[in-house]
């Protein structure tokens, strides 16, 4: 049985199309996958514990890869540390690690966290990782949205078309805004999320609080 490893790392996805290899455009596991067969001269392949869109940042992910052959500690510190050397610096190798086989990033993980940021006042320091709203917010509304979303588990109006996938069916756990500020950050948490579904609960929180729809319409009959 291959021995299976796992990647600690973070990215700022600017630059990138997401996290998943694709056709015709450049991918943070491409990026990754390459430099590893560089180093260690080795063809193989590595799965993510999720598929970020383009352009989002993972201030905390998980990929892993299997081996024929056993690697100990200090080798994968090694692979870690020349990976930190060769990769662009939007993308940083925090550790390697060997872990049970079988043990899968993307399958076993229980849950997955994302923060969408926003300001509401003008700030030239904040204008790469967060999103300036300047009109004026009913945050409490915003967040009776945030709950009533948690009720339903349906998520394909809140979801990108013509996308192949088993089911449209996430469980949230919680989703809620919090503001400090002039920042506004809001946290979503759920076992799964499908593509463009974080943005397009966002922007439609976004028209909550800013009363262009009605806490009493089904939030999700709404196509974002």
């Amino acid at each position: 049985m291959p021995f299976r490893y796992f990647i600690k790392l973070a990215y700022n996805g600017a630059r990138y199309h997401g996290w998943q290899i694709q056709e015709n455009a450049v991918s943070v596991q491409e990026v990754i996958t390459k430099a590893v067969r560089l180093i260690w001269n080795k063809e193989f392949k590595m799965i993510g514990c999720g598929r970020t869109d383009t352009g989002v940042h993972a201030a905390e992910f998980f990929a892993h890869f299997d081996l024929e052959e056993e690697k100990g500690q200090d080798e994968l510190n090694e692979l870690a540390f020349r990976l930190n050397r060769y990769l662009p610096d939007d993308i940083v190798i925090y550790s390697i690690f060997a872990v049970k086989p079988g043990l899968h990033s993307r399958y076993d993980a229980l849950s997955r966290t994302y923060e969408y940021h926003i300001h509401t006042l003008k700030d030239p320091f904040l204008n790469e990782f967060s999103w300036f709203v300047h009109q004026k917010l009913d945050i409490d509304l915003m967040n009776r949205g945030g709950e009533l979303i948690k009720e339903y588990d349906d998520f394909t109006s809140f979801s990108k078309a013509n996308v192949k996938r088993k089911t449209n069916f996430c469980k949230i756990f919680s989703a809620r805004w919090e503001l400090t500020g002039h920042r506004l950050i809001f946290t979503i948490t759920a076992d799964r999320f499908l593509h463009d579904m974080v943005r397009a609960i966002v922007g439609t929180l976004i028209d909550l609080g800013q009363y262009k729809i009605s806490i009493e319409v089904p939030v999700l009959n709404i196509m974002y």
